[in-house]
């Protein structure tokens, strides 16, 4: 079934080929789900399964739902120079790198040389979308901050890379798309490895450019958090730069002081003059909307545990719409937000039949005995993988875990991200990002996640908004190293007007703030809390401004993209708990045991 040619151009019938698409989901996907078992039948994987057969019912049945450890030594030996039909018909052509950053290893996902064609259509679908939705975004320039990881080959000669510098690439050896075209910064400062070069120089280009500049961007909410604290802190060199015509000595990347040197072709004074009183004018209050006036929308990712950056992300746009379009991961793109203009909090994302088949494994609200003492880490998971529902079938308000089969050898392959179905359109379901599956504090039978989590930071900062404080990041870990173990929460606080932390936070506030956080966990967290000896007092250890930065820095130096980074809620690695451990300047606990869950 192959995916159908769009003509760009043709808005209209783009949107009403997405009516159709949606509307024939179940056989579009039991379609696909056929294309891919016929062309992948003989597979050194599917065939010891299915014996050749492409039969849907023998494919539930006989094929396991796997994780990503049960395909590695398939793909390390593809990697090390075996034949792609171990999983593939198709030549794999390249190893698409994971952030690392949520489950502490970074997965390599096979590719094939048919996948950008994919790729192609959804981001066809996606431009589509934003342009019934916002007027004139197109009609300008796009800033948008991309960090390229550089190429590495394995042994059997395949590139190594991560999902957004593959995509760069492969458009720019194929002179690129016209939306691109229109980037403000040019491909030399896109592509130069020093991070704080490429930053700079791509902020140079983009405040030169500021009247021209439609649509801004980065991969994730926090990314773009970290783009405007650099601007913060070089902001006046910048001024500098742009008023004298001569870029800073220390950008001595040779593609940087091309690229920048033939933007920065003349002396600036008035363009430096105008941005110079923005960053001066006490606020930081709706900068975004200052310096760049013409912008139409932010384009990130907002969604899942990138919901806690969209109070600091209003407060910078100055009320420029924050635009969450796609749901993706380096196993594939997925989703699509038909509404782009949402309340970000509210966002969810309608799945496209065509990308990949899809299968959810439903998630209990109770836990057995057998569950709570498991040493699987997953949150609500049933006890049984047989029970998977097709795309067609999920039910509004039930809580899945997404399990996919792609044409580049992954079959029953659980992503590891927990979706909750909001509504359908036509006969597709729309879903929230909720969590991720595998990241979780536990100290007993307790098994707080990530959502969970974020709730409870989030009712605690009520106490602190109020005095003008932001959260700027946080993380945590369970503390076992004296017994009973307890929580530790990291936060990095700042003022809301740009006037750094207080010298001393008020202890009642902040034990106050421990205390929430502890009532707003679930009734297994709290029923152990009060039990003598299995749960001690919750902790925040409050850390100096440019922690979770450092705590970026430190991820990147071991190998994560700064395009895919993400703050990790639960820290797993003993150097990064020490790292965060030296930034601390204040330590609070929680004084009151939390009240009895109620029962029934």
């Amino acid at each position: 079934m192959p995916l159908p040619a769009l003509d760009s151009t043709d808005s209209e019938a783009i949107l009403e080929l997405l009516e159709k698409v949606t509307a024939d989901a179940s056989q579009i996907q039991d379609e696909l789900l056929e294309e891919i078992l016929t062309t992948n039948a003989n597979t050194q994987y599917l065939k010891g399964f299915l014996n050749g057969y492409s039969n849907k019912q023998l494919f539930k049945k006989a094929v396991p739902v796997v994780e990503y450890q049960d395909i590695e030594p398939f793909v390390d030996r593809i990697a090390n120079g075996e034949s792609s039909h171990l999983i593939s018909a198709h030549p794999i052509t390249e190893l698409l790198l994971s952030s690392g950053t949520s489950g502490g290893k970074r997965k390599a996902i096979p590719t094939t040389a048919e996948e950008p064609r994919r790729r192609a259509f959804y981001a066809s679908l996606t431009a589509t979308i934003l342009n019934k939705h916002i007027e004139f975004w197109n009609q300008g320039k796009q800033m948008n901050f991309r960090f390229i990881m550089p190429e590495m080959t394995t042994l059997g000669g395949l590139a190594v890379t991560n999902a957004v510098s593959s995509n760069f690439r492969r458009s720019r050896m194929q002179n690129r798309s016209n939306c691109w075209n229109n980037d403000t910064s040019p491909d030399e400062v896109i592509l130069c490895q020093d991070i704080k070069q490429s930053m700079y120089c791509q902020l140079v280009c983009g405040l030169v450019q500021r009247d021209a500049v439609v649509r801004i961007g980065t991969t994730y909410a926090s990314g773009f958090l970290r783009v405007i604290k650099f601007l913060e802190e070089h902001w006046q060199e910048l001024c500098s730069n742009i008023k004298t015509g001569h870029i800073s000595d220390w950008i001595i990347d040779p593609g940087c002081q091309k690229a920048v040197s033939s933007i920065l072709s003349q002396q600036m004074p008035c363009l430096a003059d105008s941005i110079e009183i923005e960053c001066r004018s006490g606020s930081w209050g709706g900068i975004v909307k200052r310096l760049w006036p013409r912008t139409k929308c932010i384009e990130v990712v907002s969604t899942g545990t990138m919901t806690q950056y969209i109070p600091n992300l209003e407060f910078y746009c100055g009320g420029v719409p924050l635009v969450s379009m796609y749901y993706a991961a380096s196993e594939g793109f997925f989703g699509l937000n038909l509404k782009p203009l949402s309340d970000p909090y509210n966002v969810s994302y309608t799945l496209v039949p065509w990308m990949a088949y899809y299968e959810f494994l439903p998630l209990g609200h109770k836990q057995s005995t057998t569950q709570e003492h498991s040493q699987d880490n997953d949150t609500n998971c049933m006890s049984t993988l047989g029970e998977l529902v097709d795309l067609v079938n999920v039910q509004i308000g039930q809580q899945y875990e997404l399990v996919v089969t792609t044409f580049t050898g992954l079959y029953r392959y659980r992503v590891g991200d927990v979706l909750m179905v909001t509504d359908f359109h036509n006969n597709t379901p729309q879903f929230k990002v909720v969590q991720r599956r595998n990241v979780v504090l536990s100290i007993d039978l307790d098994k707080t996640t990530e959502e969970g989590l974020l709730k409870a930071v989030s009712k605690a900062m009520q106490i602190l908004e109020p005095l003008g404080y932001l959260l700027t990041d946080y993380s945590s870990y369970a503390d076992m190293s004296s017994f009973p173990g307890h929580y530790v929460l990291f936060w990095e606080l700042q003022m809301r007007e740009n006037a750094g932390i207080a010298a001393v936070l008020e202890r009642v506030q902040m034990e106050g703030c421990c205390n929430v956080v502890e009532e707003s966990l679930d009734g297994m967290y709290k029923t152990l809390r009060r039990r003598s000896n299995v749960i001690d007092r919750l902790e925040i250890r409050v850390v100096k401004r440019g922690t979770f930065d450092g705590l970026m820095d430190l991820f990147l130096s071991e190998g994560a993209s700064l395009n895919q980074y993400k703050t990790p809620k639960s820290i797993k690695s003993e150097k990064a708990i020490q790292f965060l451990n030296s930034m601390v300047v204040e330590t609070f606990f929680s004084r009151v045991l939390p009240a009895f869950p109620p029962t029934g």
